[in-house]
Order: structure tokens, then sequence, then C-alpha cells
């Protein structure tokens, strides 16, 4: 590709222009899909009055109040959460040059649990409860994040420190990361041993990954810390590209590799933290989105972290509507389904050998 004679090749303007016509097809299709997600569950709501009630034109008290206080708020964590987690899978296997690497395979979602369960146990930071209607509650979500980062950074600096291991190979990190997973898991499993019948109940149902838990205030958080790491995750797109090439390549282009390294996976593992401890534990979305993602845009991540933003955001979102509808009117926890698809492509990923 040549552009001696101060022209934009056609043949690049094709790329571009098929890849950026891909992502706004897209972002419509999410928007659609948002407004059908809204429409469905126990009491079925139309289109119309679903779109007239996000634009705040006159509908009855009973469809506003199921839309703003209860179906917006779930969809739109769904959104959020899926955009999280899948940039975050995209930004580690970039960095890591692993094709397997998640916050759920390297253990680090397994740390936030551990986090959050050991802040609400020993620190007293907060205290799960179980209403009437089921839903777990943590009264001080913020510590309860606070320290699920701190263990999801532990683990992922472990992961860092091994990766710069002379001789370090790619399955040696994946390795890693399962140790990781199941020595957190085990720490985990150590507190609910001590925890009384209630406190048990709570934590166990509290690692099924549920969307509704999040009301306005969590998700304005949640919102925050994605949209902040989303945005320097599509500042370094160019960096990923170089990085993907090797690291002695990234170096003779400028890029300082080891600290795009640790700033992505502190933000990373600040975004999977956030959700976990909001949401509870969603599995293998991080893994399959940008797989799924690659194979249809490609590996430039210029358009390769917008799409897995947007396809992180629609396989939740349409996950967490067919969790509400399977069997209702009980709601099935949405990381249920997430694993019923997700375990299928991490094992063959597994048996493919698949190498980047």
């Amino acid at each position: 590709m040549h552009f001696s004679d101060g022209q934009i090749p056609a043949e690049y303007r094709r790329y571009v222009g098929w890849k950026t016509t891909l992502l706004i097809t897209s972002m419509g299709l999410l928007a659609i899909t948002l407004v059908i997600a809204i429409s469905l569950g126990a009491a079925g709501i139309p289109l119309k009055d679903v779109i007239a009630a996000l634009l705040h034109l006159p509908v009855s008290k009973r469809v506003d109040v199921i839309i703003w206080n209860i179906r917006l708020p779930q969809a739109l964590a769904a959104i959020v959460a899926g955009a999280g987690l899948s940039v975050s899978g995209t930004a580690m296997q970039s960095i890591l040059r692993n094709p397997l690497g998640s916050p759920f395979t390297l253990g680090i979602s397994h740390a936030a649990a551990f986090g959050a369960a050991f802040s609400v146990m020993m620190l007293g930071g907060g205290i799960m409860t179980s209403s009437n209607t089921g839903a777990v509650n943590i009264t001080n979500p913020y510590m309860t994040t606070g320290a699920a980062f701190l263990a999801s950074l532990l683990a992922a600096s472990v992961i860092i420190g091994i990766s710069r291991l002379r001789g370090a190979t790619p399955e040696i990190m994946v390795l890693t990361g399962v140790a990781l997973g199941a020595l957190f898991t085990a720490g985990t499993m150590f507190l609910q041993f001590f925890a009384d019948d209630i406190q048990l109940a709570a934590m166990v149902f509290w690692t099924f990954g549920d969307t509704a838990r999040a009301s306005w205030s969590e998700l304005g958080v949640i919102t925050v810390v994605v949209v902040v790491s989303s945005v320097y995750f599509l500042a370094s797109s160019w960096n990923y590209n170089a990085i993907d090439a090797g690291d002695e390549t990234a170096k003779g282009l400028g890029v300082r590799v080891d600290r795009v390294r640790l700033i992505g996976m502190m933000l990373a593992s600040m975004v999977t933290a956030t959700i976990i401890a909001f949401l509870g534990i969603i599995g293998f979305v991080g893994l399959v989105v940008p797989h799924m993602a690659r194979r249809l845009i490609g590996s430039d991540h210029r358009f390769l972290v917008p799409a897995s933003i947007v396809g992180g955001s629609l396989l939740l979102l349409i996950s967490d509507t067919a969790a509400r509808l399977m069997l209702a009117p009980h709601v099935l926890p949405v990381s249920v389904l997430t694993a019923f698809m997700g375990a299928p492509v991490f094992i063959y990923l597994i048996v493919r050998g698949q190498r980047r």
C-alpha cells in the first residue's frame, strides 16, 4: 500500500469503510435490542410505550415505573458489564499475547470474588443480606469494590511478574491463572466454611452473576470505570497492534511495552473487580466475545476494541433477556447462560490449540 502520490488508496478506504459500517450497524442493532429487551418480561409492554417512556412522553404510571425502576437499569447494567468484561478480555489477550487471556481464565474474577467476600466477612465493610424477595444486598459496596480490586490487582501482578520471567510461555501464564483461580476459590470456600447459615446462603447466591442487582447509583460507578478504561484501551490501539508483532518489534517502534502492559492489566483488573463486586461473577464473556469480534472484524485493535465493546454489550443483553424469559416467572442468573455458551468455546480453543 503506497501513499507516495498523496492519495489514500481505494483498497484501504474500502477496508476502513467496511469495518466502520459494520461497527455502526452493530451499534444500531444494540439500540434496537435494548428497546425489545425492555418490552419483554412478566408484564409485556408494547414497543411504542417503551419508546414513549424513554423519550419522557406521556405513558401510564405502571409502565413508567416498570421501565425506569426495574428494566432499564437492568438492561443498561447488562450493556455496561458486557462492554467492560469483553474489552478487558481483548486487552489481556493482546497484552499477554495469549488467546486464552480473560479475567475469568486468568483467575482475576476469582480473586475479585475472594476480595469481596473477605471484605464482607473479615473487614466489616459490608454485610450481605437476603431480602424477602431473595435479592442479595451489599450495604457498603465501595469498600467491597476496593477489596475486590486489591485482590484482583494482586492476581494480575503475579501473572505479569511470571510473564516477565525469561522463557515464560503463554501456556505457563494460563496455568498460573488457573492455579490462582483455584487458590482464591479455596480462600472463598474457607471464608464460607466459617460463615453462619444466612451469610453462607447470601455468599453462594452472590457468586451468581446477576445484572438485576445494580441500582442507578451502582450503575453510575460501573459506567464511569468502564468508560474511562475503554477510552484508554481505544487510545492504545496502535500500541496493541505493535505488541502483536512481538515485544522487540514494539520496542523498536517506540512503544514502552512494560508500561503499556502494566497499565493495561491494572485497568482491566479494575474494570473486572468493579463489575464483579456489584454484579457477581459473570464468566466467559471476556474470553468468548474478543474471539468472535476478531473473526468478524480482524485483529486491528482500532476496530477490534470497539467491536468487542459493542459485541460484549449485545451478548450480555441478549443473555440477560433470555435468562428472564426462559423459566418465567423465575429469573435465571445470567452467569448460568454465559457459562453454558462460553464453556464449549473454551474447550474448542483448547482443542484447536490456536496461536495468535
